[in-house]
Order: structure tokens, then sequence, then C-alpha cells
């Protein structure tokens, strides 16, 4: 059936869905009781199918042995029997045919069955049926291929061209393109939010319990943060990918990894007066920057596209409140070690290792002891893509339906302060240097 036909049904599809996108005026956070461990969460008591399309069929959409990411999974189990994949969007089509097989032979069959693979978009317009409309895409492709307004470069777009008002939700970090693009980002984002979809950003620490506890520690006590201290010291023997060493290829350390860091920090801080931005660096060719157990051979990668060993970045928030940024590619081993503290008047805030098992430590007014809080069975994937998906299925705008807690211009604020913290560093760096010929 052709393009033409098809589009009538989604145009009327997305103005169904527009209607379910007013959440302006729900809270910037979630009580933390609310966010259940997987297995306890009721699944979704809609009445019909849910269409989703899946763009990109990678480690993000369908897991691997490096880390707890996999989408498919919690929308599996956040929709049941209702899901169903009715597109894969990824150009590397043997593979995502492979991954389609596999998930056939699951008890999940029923949501792949009838799933059909494309290598674009627009070829997935033109060959879907008015039953294929979908309810949501989940965008997942590498970050350098979206988040701009370039031809194939600009998926977004492209998807609210084609299905306006349809639900998006975007992986971290947006895009991973040159700075001068950080512009078109924010016009992406503007069209998305001038479009009523609903979208939501993957920055799943936010939706830890631990953090909002922190959340609600300071909304309870109507404080004002501070400052924000994070750290982010990367366990470097088991990265094997030689594109991670290279700068050009992956943005470096700062923008493709610490990216969860900074946006935890916008999280409790606010806005960075991104004019306030210092930083410093330790590079690959000084003795302290020499690392024993690398599993790549960087002798392939030019010399100015290595990444730094560490990055040490400080700025304003533009209430005044002060923060920083310790990332450090330093450890050997398997696993991180990252922390996060928020202070504000008589109290500190200290989250610890939020990637496997969150313990957050407490000090308040009034006593030098530190409480301390353990958080087991708890899922922030899931938790974020459970909260999609109740928006999508808010009719009512329910007001007890949590709120995204990262919108696309969110992301943005976030990407053009991770590529903020890394020029200030390249700058520290070629000031070094300019001293030295001096």
């Amino acid at each position: 059936m052709s393009s033409d036909v098809v589009r009538p049904s989604l145009v009327e599809h997305a103005r169904s869905s527009q209607s379910n996108s007013r959440t302006g005026s729900r809270r910037g956070s979630i009580d933390p009781a609310a966010l259940m461990p997987m297995h306890k969460v009721p699944q979704v008591s809609g009445v019909g199918d849910f269409n989703v399309v899946f763009v990109g069929a990678g480690n993000i959409m369908f897991g691997s042995d490096e880390g707890p990411w996999n989408h498919s999974f919690r929308f599996e189990h956040k929709l049941g029997p209702r899901l169903k994949v009715v597109a894969i969007i990824d150009p590397a089509v043997d593979r995502a045919k492979a991954t389609l097989q596999k998930k056939c032979e699951t008890f999940v069959r029923s949501a792949y069955q009838n799933t059909k693979v494309f290598r674009t978009l627009d070829e997935f317009v033109a060959g879907m049926t008015p039953n294929d409309a979908p309810r949501a895409f989940v965008v997942g492709s590498p970050p350098m291929f979206r988040g701009t307004t370039q031809p194939r470069r600009d998926v977004e777009l492209q998807i609210l061209k084609h299905f306006p008002g349809v639900a998006l939700f975007v992986e971290k970090p947006v895009a991973t393109g040159p700075r001068e693009e950080i512009a078109e980002s924010y016009k992406v984002a503007e069209a998305i939010q001038q479009s009523g979809s609903i979208c939501s950003v993957g920055y799943m620490l936010r939706y830890l319990r631990a953090v909002q506890m922190m959340k609600q520690i300071i909304e309870e006590n109507n404080l004002t943060v501070m400052a924000t201290i994070a750290r982010y010291a990367t366990a470097y023997e088991a990265i094997s990918k030689l594109d991670w060493w290279d700068k050009s290829k992956s943005a470096g350390p700062i923008i493709e990894q610490g990216t969860h860091f900074c946006d935890l920090s916008r999280y409790f801080g606010g806005d960075v007066d991104i004019s306030s931005i210092s930083a410093h660096s330790l590079e690959w060719d000084e003795p302290a920057g020499k690392l024993s157990k690398m599993n790549v051979d960087e002798s392939l990668i030019p010399e100015q596209n290595r990444i730094s060993r560490v990055t040490s970045a400080t700025w304003k928030y533009e209430n005044g409140a002060v923060g920083s940024f310790v990332h450090l590619t330093a450890l050997q081993g398997h696993d991180y070690s990252c922390e996060l503290e928020v202070f504000a008047d008589g109290y500190q805030l200290k989250l610890v290792n939020p990637y496997v098992q969150p313990v957050l430590y407490v000090r308040r007014p009034g006593s030098d002891a530190q409480e301390t809080h353990t958080f087991s069975d708890d899922d922030p994937f899931f938790s974020e893509v459970s909260v999609f998906i109740d928006n999508i299925e808010d009719i009512e705008e329910n007001p007890d339906t949590a709120q995204i807690l990262s919108s696309f211009e969110d992301g943005v604020k976030t990407y053009q302060l991770t590529w903020a913290i890394r020029e200030a560093g390249e700058r520290s760096r070629a000031e070094r240097l300019a001293k030295k010929k001096d």
C-alpha cells in the first residue's frame, strides 16, 4: 500500500496521541515509593495492541553482556502481550533479522512474529499499512546519526514529519556531532515541543529511587542547592573498542560517558552558566597519563584525537550555586567508581555506586551522623520506560501519573554542558603547550 494512502490514518492517530501529551503541570520529580521493581509493577491495563517501532538493533535496544541496558526487555515486561513491535529500522539488516529470530524463539514471540525489518525510516513509511501505525518510536541508533537537522542525521524530525504527535523515546546523548551542531539540536528540541509529542530522553539515573529520595528531601525541606560535586572513574581495562579511545569517533568520554553525571548535576543544580566553565585535563602524553593495561593499540589513533585520562571541571549555575565534575580513565578491573554529592544549608546528600547498587548517605542539621539508605531491586531503565508508557496511556491526564523527567531540550542542555567541558579542557592544554614553547 502506498504511503499516500497510509498518512491520513497516521494523522488521525497523532491527534489522539497529542491529547495525551499535556503534562506540564506535574512535578519534575517522582515519589520514590512509586518506583517499584519491575516484577512488582502490573502490566498496562489498556485495551488493544500497543505498536512500537525500534530505530536501531544494537546493544541499547536488545542488550549485551556489557551492561544492563536492554529497552526491548523493559517494553516487553511493561506491556506484556499488548506489545507489537511493528518494525525494526537499522541499515544492518542481517543483524536485525538475526536478533528478531532469537526473539521469536522465546515466550515474547507474539510481540515480534509480524515484525518487519527496514533499512531506513522512509522504507518503513512506504511499506507500512494502517494496522502498523505506531504509538511510539524508540530511537536507539548511534548518536552521531541523530539529533541534527541534516539529512540522514535528522531521524527525530523525520518521525515528526511522517508521524505527527506520536511519542518518542530517544537515547542519550542526544547527538555526538561537532560542537557547531548544538544549535541544530536545539532546533530539534523546539520542533518536538511545538509538535506536542510526548518525548523522553534516556537519562535513566534520574529515575533511581535514591535520586528521587534526594529530590524529596530537597523539596520537603524547601532547600536551595549550594553545590554539586560529581566523580566518574572508568575501569578502562575492559574497553577494547578502538573508537571509544578516539574522540573524533566517540566525541570523548566526557560527552559519551560522563554525560549521565553532568545530567544529574544539572538535575539538582539547574541550568549552567556555560561561560563560567573552567577545566583542566591530564593527557596521554604526560607522565601521569601513561596507562599500563590498555587493550587497544592507541598508536592507530592520531595524536590529536586521543582521549584525556582525567578531566576536572568547575562551573557556576545560573542561580549562583557551584558545580564540579571529575572524569577519570584510571581504574582497572571491571567495576567503575561513581559518586555525586549535593550540598544545601545543613544537608549533605551523597549518592554512591548508582549503576550497580545505589547507596545514599544523608547528613541532616542537628547531627554529625550519616543515615545510610540502600535500594534493592531498583531498575531505573524500567522506571523510565514505565513512566514513558504511562504518559502515552494517560488519556484522562491523571495528576498521579509521574512526569517524564528528561525532555529533549533538557538532553540538549546536558549535551551542551559536556561539550563545553571538553572544550575548556582542550583550551587549557593548548595554553600549557603554548607556554612551554615560549
